[in-house]
């Protein structure tokens, strides 16, 4: 049997790619580049995004 997929919005500005790693050209003693992890700042690295029905229902 089919299994139905869970309808978890995706955050539209990372596209569920909530965390990137980011290089700063300079590399450790050991060679290993030095990099740098940024957040998502529309859904804060989660990946997805809360509907705006939920947040407005909420707030009554």
């Amino acid at each position: 049997m089919p299994q139905h997929a869970q309808n978890t919005p995706v955050c539209r500005d990372c596209d569920g790619f909530s965390t990137a790693a980011i290089t700063t050209g300079t590399r450790h003693r050991d060679g290993t580049r030095a990099t740098l992890r940024v957040d998502c700042p529309a859904c804060k690295g989660t990946g997805h995004i809360v509907p705006v029905l939920a947040l407005a229902q909420g707030r009554r």
